[in-house]
């Protein structure tokens, strides 16, 4: 479900499929120094604010009222990507150009279309200072809007490769979640390191690569984290329905409505650029689907370096179709109510946590249930719509 992009294309774009790192802010970081890559990175101060926008691409608009109307001019700035802004309220906006959220967030600088504004918390953890006996490592969630990282040994994914050939310094975003398989301190700081080593079973679709990051950046995961919600009810009496019209989601035990969500799903009416053709090769299956197999954190890869998409930790990963399309949490956007991904339901992080808490099969942090299938049968996904 690929289409070829330039080099270009695949960096701006990766955000708009199964996964992405979100769009890059070349021209703030043309100076970034790769040859001290491996050097250690501290937690940068972030705004003083319960809510944090990070902005998820380059030359995002900041106005001076909810509206992008091209006869009113009110963009006032270009703010690149990774910009964080205080998040004063969601306001009712003025959109135009077919888009349907309409929500702009007031910020003490101006306004930011919501849909390009990811809402993040800073929320920094004392970190420990050694593995805990007994185990290999354990699952990290970031908590704070993002931490910079230090790259250990062979450059192996195209999602370094790119960074490097566009001075973007590697980062992990509020919500991703990795597995930390070593402690260290650094000019009396502890850090973690996050360990894609694929062959270890930790990275599922990852490249064995290796990266250091402030340990205070980093959530220990606990078995009370992930632990079943409403496991007493027959799973036989949970199903998901997913509206692809309206883009919602919600879950039901029995005929109860226990959770509701706006979603991201496949893109319709898409142009190939190889033939010419508009296809719906990116659409959300249609029909009665099943949870299948499920992963805490999952390395999602699709086509080749030129043309495709290339995104570690894709957080809370729940199959529904085949080993492609999945409900999981996307933290490259914040354009739930708008179908844009390659065929996934994208939820925010912690929505698409709650679901994989919710569905089965259940999964546990035990190092040998780090993916769970359950091939025959799971919660009932029903995806449905009308306007075919």
């Amino acid at each position: 479900m690929t289409r070829r992009l330039s080099r270009r294309e695949f960096l701006k774009l990766s955000s708009l499929g199964l996964a992405g790192l979100g769009a890059l802010a070349f021209d703030r970081f043309k100076s970034f120094d790769f040859d001290a890559l491996s050097a250690p990175k501290r937690l940068p101060q972030f705004p003083n604010s319960p809510i944090i926008g990070r902005t998820v691409d380059p030359g995002i608009d900041l106005r001076s009222a909810p509206t992008n109307d091209p006869n009113l001019n009110t963009s006032i700035a270009k703010l690149p990507a990774d910009t964080l802004l205080e998040w004063n309220r969601e306001v009712v906006g003025n959109v135009v150009g077919g888009l349907n959220n309409q929500r702009y967030v007031e910020t003490p600088q101006g306004y930011v279309y919501g849909s390009v504004l990811q809402p993040t918390r800073n929320l920094p953890n004392t970190p420990v200072t050694e593995i805990p006996a007994g185990q290999p490592g354990f699952w990290a969630e970031v908590t704070v809007p993002y931490v910079d990282l230090a790259h250990e040994g062979a450059v192996a994914s195209p999602w370094l490769q790119d960074h490097i050939a566009y001075n973007f310094p590697p980062r992990l975003y509020y919500g991703q979640v990795v597995w930390i398989d070593r402690i260290r301190t650094s000019n009396g700081f502890i850090e973690y390191r996050w360990n894609e080593d694929a062959p270890h079973g930790y990275g599922y679709g990852a490249y064995g690569e290796f990266f250091w990051g402030d340990g205070a950046a980093f959530k220990i995961l606990t078995d009370a984290d992930i632990a079943p919600i409403s496991p007493d009810v027959d799973p036989n009496d949970k199903r998901i329905d997913v509206d692809l019209d309206f883009q919602t989601l919600s879950c039901y035990e029995g005929n109860t409505e226990v959770y509701f969500c706006r979603i991201s799903s496949g893109q319709k009416g898409i142009l190939d650029p190889l033939t010419g053709e508009v296809n719906n090769k990116l659409a959300t299956p249609v029909g009665n689907l099943l949870t299948h197999w499920k992963i805490v954190s999952l390395n999602m890869t699709a086509g080749t370096f030129g043309a495709g998409y290339s995104t570690p930790a894709v957080p809370w990963t729940t199959m529904i179709s085949g080993e492609g399309i999945a409900i999981h949490g996307a933290f490259w956007h914040n354009a739930f109510g708008e179908k844009r991904s390659h065929g996934c339901i994208n939820l925010t992080p912690e929505d698409a946590k709650w679901i994989f808490r919710w569905t089965t099969p259940y999964v546990s942090l035990a190092q040998n249930e780090l993916r769970v299938s359950l091939p025959d049968h799971g919660t009932i996904v029903v995806t449905k719509e009308i306007t075919l």
